[in-house]
């Protein structure tokens, strides 16, 4: 099967673009090759490759005539990236058809057969899709149908399993969704019938998924069909927008979950408003054992069938990514608040070309529950009781930030932040005995158009890093009060402390971008880890073609993408990226 996939994508090609000459077809795609030169480095925990060159890449090809559309990607993982799953590259590397999919689609239904990416709502009973940079795809190999006929009312069902690297996963899974838009739905009764005042909007939705999987358990008696439900409304005046969800899961006992045999449940509440120059962002987020697989025997991002949406910011600059905060779907609840305000041109604080000040404020707690997330032992009976929509004691993470940006003259801006931090590193990394991380950090961005094509861009940051150890309640462990009482803790040791980056950039646009940039954790406990990581890009753009080139270090932590993440370790090597699109 393996010698077989190439030459399928080779017949394929074949076939798609000589269709493409006779004008009876369009064919379309994109590809990319990634690859990372690896270099032992043990004062940076660099491991040694034995391969000392790893790649991933990829090629889709997608072939359209009229309503029929069809396509394939073919992928490779030679072996996979450091920081990858290792189930992509298996022993030896892997490479074949990973997605390939034929779709019919008209104004009345929708049909795709083979894989396919689908979200309920938000996501949080079900949502496939691909996150390229944290090895994820999790995409539905069967059918999916949308059904359209009545205007203002679209039926969405899937049937199908769950890819699981080159394989697919043993459960199978079943969904129905219905979404109802008020105004449109109404015409279909007469163009003057309407009950919402003009410019409302008001959508409403619901869906039920069930995931089979044979109960093969020896000691416990498991579901084999376990059902989730969601029910929504989205409702839109003017600026104001307002965005709800609730979802329920049967109980569905598995090792993510410590076998519980309660029942899941999810809320979320978004909430904005904007005007010419506001904006306002109010988000509420609970969750109780809303992990949901389509295998229970899974672990990490592995057939995961749900997405909860994050409610912290997601950050760009260096030092803000270095702890991120990955949501916990045992157990939390969290609020998120953000400002958004542009002071008016030739005002006071505007200038003569304005003035943009960003606040934003998340925290996240445990719920109140009799349930112990670090102590496997304290469900008994396998349940446990919660108090959904009531804080707990214990704070995951606490995050403040304001952001200043600021047009001093058509040639020169800036971008001046700061941000502080709680981060409960042992609950967030299940790291036991690592305590939480405290930080304070300060950005600045300066960018200075020389000419119309030419730009200089500088960035330097710097973070102050508090390492402390805390007991189950969050609380510092044997703190003490100094002669002004002021309280102090011990410090954890063989932390990584406080870090200092400095990144300077040139752009020629449109095609190349050339970058240097440097990490240096000074405030390392350990003296001989007080290390600089000096990294350089060089980027070139031409068309749909872009290359990159790079080399240096890179720090291990962890990455995230919408409160989902990934462990990457600390690398030293050189790194080449290709992509196009055609």
């Amino acid at each position: 099967m393996r010698t077989f996939l190439p030459a399928l994508l080779v017949f394929f090609s074949v076939i798609s673009l000589t269709a493409q000459n006779q004008n009876d077809g369009v064919i379309g795609g994109n590809f990319q090759v990634d690859v990372q030169s690896y270099t032992p480095d043990s004062l940076i925990g660099a491991q040694n490759v034995p391969e000392k060159l790893r790649s991933n890449a990829f090629l889709n090809l997608n072939y359209t005539k009229g309503n029929f559309s069809a396509g394939i990607r073919y992928e490779s993982y030679l072996k996979e990236i450091l920081g990858f799953s290792p189930n992509w590259g298996g022993k030896e590397g892997n490479a074949g058809i990973g997605y390939r999919y034929a779709r019919y689609t008209n104004d009345d239904i929708d049909v795709t057969i083979g894989n396919f990416y689908e979200q309920f709502g938000n996501g949080m009973i079900l949502r496939t899709y691909e996150e390229r940079g944290l090895g994820l795809d999790n995409a539905l190999d069967g059918v999916r149908t949308k059904l359209t006929m009545i205007k203002g009312l679209q039926i969405t069902g899937v049937f199908g399993k769950q890819r699981s690297f080159f394989t697919v996963g043993p459960g199978i899974v079943r969904g129905i969704d219905g979404e109802l838009l008020l105004e449109d739905f109404l015409k279909n009764f007469g163009d003057n019938v309407s009950i919402l005042p003009e410019g409302w909007r008001l959508r409403f939705g619901g869906g039920v998924v069930s995931k089979y999987e044979q109960d093969l358990d020896p000691t416990l008696n498991l579901p084999e069909n376990v059902l989730a439900y969601n029910t929504r409304m989205t409702f839109q005046a003017g600026g104001f927008a307002l965005d709800a969800e609730y979802a329920y899961k049967i109980n569905d006992p598995k090792t993510t979950n410590v076998n519980t045999y309660n029942p899941g449940r999810a809320l979320y509440v978004n909430g904005s408003y904007s005007a010419p120059g506001l904006g306002i962002n109010i988000s509420l987020k609970s969750l109780d054992n809303m992990d949901y697989r389509s295998s229970r025997r899974s672990q990490l991002t592995d057939l995961v069938l749900n997405y909860l949406p994050a409610v912290t910011k997601q950050y760009t600059y260096r030092l803000l990514t270095l702890y991120p905060y990955a949501t916990q779907p045992n157990g939390e609840i969290g609020v998120q608040a953000d400002l958004l305000y542009t002071f008016p041109k030739g005002s006071f604080l505007g200038g003569k070309y304005g003035t943009s000040v960003n606040i934003n404020y998340a925290r996240v707690h445990s719920i109140d529950s009799s349930r112990n997330l670090s102590d496997s032992n304290a469900i008994e009976g396998n349940l446990y009781n919660t108090k959904f929509l009531q804080f707990g004691d214990r704070v995951f993470f606490d995050d403040f930030n304001v952001e200043i940006q600021k047009k001093w003259s058509k040639d020169f801006k800036t971008n001046f932040g700061f941000m502080r931090q709680y981060y409960l590193k042992e609950l967030i990394e299940v790291l036991p005995g690592t305590g939480a991380i405290k930080t304070d950090v300060i950005t600045s961005e300066f960018i200075y158009s020389m000419t119309s094509t030419q730009t200089i861009r500088l960035e330097i940051q710097h973070m102050a890093a508090e390492h402390r150890k805390i007991d189950a309640a969050g609380n510092d462990v044997d703190a003490e009060k100094d002669a002004n009482g002021k309280t102090i803790s011990p410090k954890l040791d063989n932390n990584n402390g406080s870090w200092i980056y400095a990144l300077a950039e040139y752009t020629i646009a449109p095609q190349w971008f050339i970058s240097v940039f440097n990490e240096y954790n000074y405030g390392n406990e350990d003296p001989n880890r007080r290390l600089n990581y000096l990294s350089g890009n060089i980027i070139y753009v031409k068309d749909a073609l872009r290359l990159t080139i790079g080399y240096g270090r890179v720090r291990g932590g962890i990455l995230c993408v919408g409160g989902v993440c990934r462990p990457v370790p600390a690398s030293n090597g050189f790194s080449l990226s290709v992509s196009s699109t055609f």
